[in-house]
């Protein structure tokens, strides 16, 4: 792969947490997250999707999800728990994006709202309409958007993604 390459970017957020009396870093998935995850990674394989790379933040809901959809995926990427990725901000995640090795051409990134969804409408700047307007619904749990971005990881910045899919599994 080329530093002129198109990447591919695969936005999730993590699907449904349960509440109970723990921190919010310790929060596991509740029932309903359970069922959706593993259906993200039937969807993510079917769209053809094959990540490189997974950066899934350290939280336990995060995790969680993450070994639900892997476990759908006909080749587990490589994983990287990052820490930063639990509460960023939109810049957080666009920096942790451009660090990217220039060898990952697919990254998939498992992350909270709001920053995964901010993250989704900054780099958005052109798009499938459908996919467009559904997102800009909202970004619910165990939703997920893909972007082509153009050229190397480290010249991201906001607008230059194309959205090509939207999902989340209990769209109407």
């Amino acid at each position: 792969m080329t530093a002129d390459s198109p990447r591919t970017l695969v936005l999730l957020r993590h699907a449904k947490a349960d509440w109970p009396q723990v921190p919010d870093h310790e929060r596991p998935l509740a029932d309903r997250g359970r069922q959706d995850a593993p259906a993200v990674g039937r969807r993510i394989v079917q769209d053809r999707v094959t990540p490189d790379l997974a950066l899934c933040s350290t939280s336990a809901r995060t995790r969680e999800t993450w070994k639900l959809v892997a476990h759908e995926l006909p080749h587990r990427p490589r994983t990287v728990y990052e820490e930063r990725l639990y509460e960023a901000t939109l810049g957080d995640l666009l920096a942790l994006v451009s660090e990217t090795p220039d060898d990952i051409g697919t990254l998939l990134l498992i992350g909270h709202n709001p920053g995964v969804h901010a993250l989704a409408d900054a780099m958005a700047g052109s798009g499938e309409p459908d996919a467009l307007a559904r997102m800009s619904r909202g970004f619910p749990t165990a939703a997920f958007a893909v972007l082509t971005v153009p050229g190397s990881w480290k010249s991201v910045e906001h607008g230059v993604g194309r959205l090509t899919s939207f999902w989340a599994p209990h769209e109407k």
